[in-house]
Parts: C-alpha cells; structure tokens; sequence
C-alpha cells in the first residue's frame, strides 16, 4: 500500500482536518478546580478535570483524579477509584462520567432534522475489570438516547474504543448556548435507565444499553478515559492534540479559575477599590467571554483586604458579573476609606475562587 493511500484512510469521510473533534479537554490536560489532586464523591456533580462531569451515588470513599498514566501519546487520564463497592437499585441513575456538548457547537450536525448526520466517538480506556460497559449519547433533557456498549478485552490495560452513532432524525436538539447532546459512560446505574441497545428511543437511558457491569459495585475498582473524540463520520480519526494554552480559552468559556497565589496582591487584575467603609469591589475582565453569566464559586480558604491596615474578609459575593467580567465584592469588618485603592490578597491554603458558567 502507497504511503498516500495509507494517509487517505486516516483522512476524515467529512469535515475539515483541524477543528474536527466537538469535545473539549479529551485528552484530561486541564484541571483548573483541583490541579491534579483527589476528590472524594460527595454523591453530586463533581470535575476531576474540566468539562468532564462525574457523579457516584453507589458506594462509599471513592476517588476522582487527573493522573499522569495515559496510552502512547498523551500524558494525562481522568481516573475514578471505587472506595467500598455497593450495587445499584434498578432505580439509581446517578453513577456516570457525562460530557455535555454546547448546542451551537452541535447545530451543524443537524440532528432533529432529516439531515442528521452521523458521528463517531474514540476513547482510550483503561480498567481493572474486563467485561462490557455500558454508555449512551443523547440530548441533554435525556428525552432522546441512543444506547450501546463496548468492550473491555483485558483488565488493567489501555485499549481504543471507537463508536459510531447515527444522527437522531427526532426530537428536540438545542442549537444556541444552552446543552445540546450529551455523552454518557455508565458506572453502574440501575435498569430502569437502561435500553434496547442501538436504537434511539425517546427515554432516559443514561446507563447505556441493558447489562452492562457496574463499576460501581466492585471495592477497589478503577477506570481511566482519555483521548475523547467525537467526530462527524463514520469512522474514527487520529486525535486531535492541541496546544495547552487553546484548549484552556476553550475550558475558560465555562470555567475561570480567578484563585490568586497565596500571599499576591492585588487581587487577580488590579486593585479594588473601597465601596464603602466594609466593602471593596475588585472590577475583573474576563480572558474570554463565557457561556453565560457565570456564578461565583467560593471555597475553603482566607482573604485579607489592605487600607492602612490589615482585615480580614467575611464575605465575598458577586456584583453586577456578567459573561465577559464584572464585580466582586470583599465585605471585612474593617474601617476602609471610601474611594481608596485596597489591596486583595490570599492567605492559607485551599483557597478558590470560581466563575462558573456549566450547564
């Protein structure tokens, strides 16, 4: 076989050649909430890296992680590690990895439509259970699903996975910047959310086809996914590595990580400036507009405020923020000078301050 014949058939069947894989942060580079440390499930929607949405129900003491254990090629995977195994009821359905793709960053496919085009997803999966698993893409009201399965040949040992799925000529697929399709991969959810497999179906069949092993139910258990692509097409295309500093702008749309050093002043890109004799208004500027006006994000940690004196701040909220910046208020018991610049630094560890604008 020639050398251009073998390059055709890595070629896309449709599409351009860059900008072809919808998914953002496949290959787990970004970690903006937890730069690489643990969490512990907590039973709701948790990020061990950016866009990637984890949730357990089952079991006790498990682990989500951006680790440095990847196939050939990439560097970083998302891990989950089962604490203590329980076994789902036919009716949980919260145990899952799901990647919500933005409706307009879907709309091309036109799904809903006659013109629906098919797509093909790849994965590079690892875990310490051989079996089938179970996973699903649908919209994100998961009043359409389109439920399969794959393979895991061996335990504790990377293999690729690819997936093609028709385009869905019914249902309702938003195109503006609310949640579009939603991609599933099943840890152990119960069947009344599981179906027929390949067949769309107007339900919620975020466990993916009938069957299925529950990672869920095995203490000890891990999974790692890295390499995501979805693709238009039929059939799966190399990945599409990107430069770090792309595929943050592109995470920064729903996630901002504002957290300064420990210790910097002033507070992100400037000063505040004192409001009143309580409280300081830091004026923040986004580095890309968001996809929607994001919340604020506090968690454990300590702020000071600096204006002739040291104070320490009780609490912080958001003030006027909208999708490309805004305010954000530092309320301390202190005598602050009306109209003064204040200083706006961290202290201790643990500290976090999130826009968040996630579906």
């Amino acid at each position: 076989m020639s050398n251009a014949r073998k390059l055709a058939d890595n070629l896309p069947t449709e599409g351009s050649l860059s900008g072809r894989n919808i998914i953002i942060n496949g290959a787990q580079t970004i970690d903006q909430r937890n730069s690489g440390s643990a969490i512990t499930k907590n039973g709701g929607h948790q990020y061990a890296t950016d866009r990637f949405v984890c949730r357990l129900i089952q079991s006790s003491s498990s682990t989500f992680q951006q680790v440095a254990d990847a196939p050939s090629g990439y560097y970083n995977s998302m891990k989950v590690t089962i604490g203590t195994g329980a076994s789902p009821s036919s009716g949980d359905g919260g145990n899952y990895l799901s990647y919500v793709v933005e409706g307009q960053d879907s709309s091309y496919l036109k799904w809903g439509s006659s013109s629906a085009k098919t797509v093909t997803l790849s994965f590079w999966i690892k875990c310490s259970i051989a079996g089938a698993f179970s996973i699903m893409i649908g919209n994100y009201a998961l009043s359409r699903s389109y439920p399969t399965s794959y393979t895991i040949n061996s335990a504790n040992t990377w293999e690729y996975k690819t997936i093609t799925f028709p385009g869905d000529t019914s249902g309702t697929w938003p195109t503006d910047n609310t949640g579009g399709i939603r991609i599933m991969w099943d840890w152990g959810n119960g069947s009344n959310f599981k179906g027929t497999a390949n067949a769309w179906a107007s339900a919620d069949y975020r466990g993916g086809a009938t069957g299925g092993t529950a990672l869920c139910a095995t203490s000890g258990a891990t999974w790692q996914i890295t390499g995501v692509q979805l693709e238009v097409g039929s059939q799966s295309t190399p990945f599409e590595h990107q430069l770090d500093s792309v595929i943050l702008s592109k995470c920064q749309r729903y996630l901002i990580d504002l957290t300064p050093n420990s210790g910097t002043s002033p507070y992100i890109t400037g000063t505040a400036a004192a409001a009143n004799s309580n409280i300081a208004v830091a004026h923040v500027a986004f580095p890309v507009q968001m996809r929607a006006t994001p919340a604020l994000v506090m968690t454990a940690g300590n702020y000071r405020l600096y204006n002739g004196g040291t104070h320490t701040v009780t609490a912080v909220s958001a003030n006027g923020l909208s999708p490309v910046g805004g305010g954000i208020n530092f309320t301390a018991n202190g005598a602050l000078t009306t109209g003064q610049a204040v200083g706006v630094y961290a202290t201790g560890t643990g500290i976090r301050t999130l826009c968040s604008a996630e579906f």
